[in-house]
């Protein structure tokens, strides 16, 4: 396996090296090395007790699933691994919906080797593409939420009793959620090795704009998914487009925001979904579906169009990550946001700060600024709770909050528009506590926040 590792990362730095030059390569191979070392994950199965436990618990849910799968000359074992691991869940109330486009009979003749009612069976007569495919099993579905299934991946034996269990809980507070999505992680052809574990942020709007996170496992309403549909034009991010507009009806038309509102989804704070690794998976060889992220590019386009904000998409160096430049700006074209933030940086070029936790935990410290992080989370933008008002820009709503908090008027370095601190505080402010006081106000006024990694500041240590 070693090995196998060390081929696949040349030929992974090659096309990195093709597509973005020696300096990046560079660094991008270094930081992937050393996450592989220190890369100590291991799936560990719910014990027997658990698993008996979840039965009898979930006997007191009502939701129905409806698994979608599309499937097309799927291998014997991984179709047989991938329908294995849907009866075997805890939560038993699903259908599991399988759109077969092949051209041979043999998912047809695996299929027929199971017995149980709740697996329904469609041969396609024609394979019109992974949207039209999911469409036609989508038309099926008959439960109250619809979960997309590779052909060729697996459930955890929990994930749709967890899912029920997240659902059950929000109806208790009067709450219908319309997306649920869980942490994912990888395996091995043969599943007897697992890795790449992907513990993904509850909801972030930013975040998402800049890559499909949420990903798998993900259930949405079943009615909201069959208005909305799968979009040929955006075949190979499919999922992600519909992920986009789901978020883009929640959100409403308004794009002003007066107070704090969440949309109704929910994160699920565990690994429930296994993502296949072999040689023709985008999660193996990224390379293998460049025209999968221009899908995804459309994608985030067209979101762009649908919410009135003007602005281009490019992809970043890393396959399947974007960015967005707004049009003049960020802070001018999005009304819901009134912060945006950068990173420090010290004498060493390592993180020291910017990026915050609610309660003042760094994010990325230490590491070094042309690393890209975990998941590479520390070059994207993202919605934060806290930033440092040492490497920001503020609305004119956001600057009233800061005068207000410093009893000083706000000033604007003339070189680079953000807030002039130098010329406005003393060196003995505790720049954190200030930054808290002012990113919490801010959000109590319904504002968003954003961090943006390519805005950085030289700081030598935080206070």
């Amino acid at each position: 396996m070693t090995k196998i590792i060390k081929v696949n990362n040349l030929k992974k730095t090659l096309r990195y090296i093709r597509k973005n030059g020696i300096r990046r390569a560079y660094y991008a191979m270094r930081e992937r090395v050393g996450t592989e070392i220190l890369d100590d994950y291991t799936y560990k199965p719910l014990d027997v007790v658990t698993l008996q436990g979840q039965k009898k618990k979930g006997k007191a849910f009502s939701v129905k699933f409806s698994i979608l799968v599309p499937a097309y000359e799927t291998r014997e074992e991984h179709l047989r691994a991938m329908l294995d691991s849907v009866l075997a869940q805890t939560y038993g109330n699903f259908e599991l919906i399988i759109a077969d486009a092949s051209d041979s009979p043999r998912v047809e003749e695996v299929v027929k080797t199971y017995s149980d009612q709740r697996i329904m069976y469609r041969r396609l007569k024609l394979n019109a593409g992974i949207s039209a495919n999911t469409n036609q099993a989508l038309m099926y579905a008959t439960g109250d939420y619809a979960g997309l299934l590779d052909h060729d991946d697996a459930l955890t034996p929990d994930a749709l009793y967890e899912v029920a269990a997240c659902i059950d809980r929000y109806d208790r507070e009067d709450i219908q959620l319309q997306m649920i999505y869980s942490d994912e992680d990888k395996c091995d052809e043969n599943q007897t090795r697992y890795f790449e574990v992907n513990r993904k942020p509850d909801f972030n709007i930013d975040l998402l704009l800049t890559n499909n996170y949420v990903c798998h496992f993900m259930v949405m309403k079943r009615q909201l998914m069959q208005e909305l549909g799968f979009r040929s034009v955006c075949d190979g991010a499919q999922d992600y487009d519909l992920v986009l507009r789901a978020v883009s009806m929640m959100l409403g038309k308004d794009k002003l925001r007066t107070k704090k509102k969440e949309i109704p989804v929910a994160h699920i704070p565990r690994v429930l979904y296994h993502w296949r690794c072999h040689g023709q998976s985008t999660s193996e060889n990224p390379g293998s579906k460049q025209y999968a992220y221009d899908a995804g590019k459309r994608a985030l386009e067209d979101f762009l169009r649908s919410r009135g904000f003007k602005g281009t998409v490019s992809h970043m160096p890393h396959l399947g990550f974007y960015r967005i430049e707004y049009q003049p700006d960020l802070l001018s074209n999005r009304p819901d946001v009134a912060v945006v933030g950068g990173k420090l940086i010290d004498k060493k070029n390592k993180i020291t700060g910017g990026l915050y936790t609610k309660e003042g935990t760094p994010l990325y410290q230490g590491l070094h600024k042309e690393y890209s992080g975990y998941m590479h989370r520390a070059v994207l933008q993202q919605e934060a709770e806290m930033v440092d008002i040492r490497c920001m820009k503020a609305s004119m709503a956001a600057e009233g909050i800061l005068e207000e908090l410093i009893g000083l008027p706000y000033l604007q370095h003339a070189g680079t528009g953000r807030f002039d601190w130098r010329d406005c505080l003393k060196e003995d402010v505790d720049f954190l506590e200030l930054s808290r006081k002012f990113c919490d106000k801010v959000r109590e006024k319904g504002y968003r926040i954003v961090w943006d990694p390519m805005m950085t500041e030289k700081i030598e240590e935080i206070k």
